[in-house]
């Protein structure tokens, strides 16, 4: 089973080799990782997606709460009501003269943006959820995808989770 884990640390160098290492060390896969500064550049918030069943991710919880520059961690609820998650996708398609107006309604129809365009190819630009992601490119694929990237996921709760920074829980 997927989960999401929120790491609020401070923003000093080391801090994401220690936490890959934490993963590294003990067998556990990171799937996706997202890491930026928040509003405050004193603190970074990573955004980690593993898998494994509830007692192993605990126990990931409680081992990242053990580093020295990590203030938080919150394993992020699955459901929509309590969390938002969103990846990133730039797609790039093979644009032949009898497939662009598939792609254009593609597009549309996603709400994707054609950031780039060359006498072969488009490239989209599109921010959803991962079945939201999962189905474009599924859509895509027939037409024929050239190269993809993918930004990995960033979630927040939609209740703040993160009131006392400074205090680990």
């Amino acid at each position: 089973m997927k989960h999401t884990i929120s790491i609020l640390v401070k923003n000093e160098a080391g801090i994401l080799s220690s936490v890959c290492d934490l993963f590294s060390t003990r067998g556990y896969n990171i799937e996706s990782l997202s890491v930026a500064s928040t509003i405050d550049n004193v603190f970074s918030r990573i955004t980690i997606v593993t898998t494994g069943d509830d007692v192993v991710v605990e126990q990931i919880c409680k081992q990242l709460n053990r580093l020295i520059n990590t203030i938080k961690v919150v394993e992020l609820p699955k459901s929509a009501d309590k969390c938002i998650d969103r990846e990133l996708v730039l797609c790039k398609v093979s644009a032949k003269d009898d497939v662009r107006s598939e792609i254009l309604r593609i597009s549309e129809i996603f709400g994707a943006k054609i950031i780039d365009v060359s006498p072969d190819t488009y490239t989209l630009e599109y921010s959803g959820d991962n079945r939201q992601v999962m189905a474009l490119i599924a859509l895509l694929r027939p037409i024929g995808i050239k190269e993809i990237v993918r930004s990995g996921m960033v979630a927040i709760t939609r209740e703040n989770q993160f009131i006392n920074i400074g205090k680990k829980d």
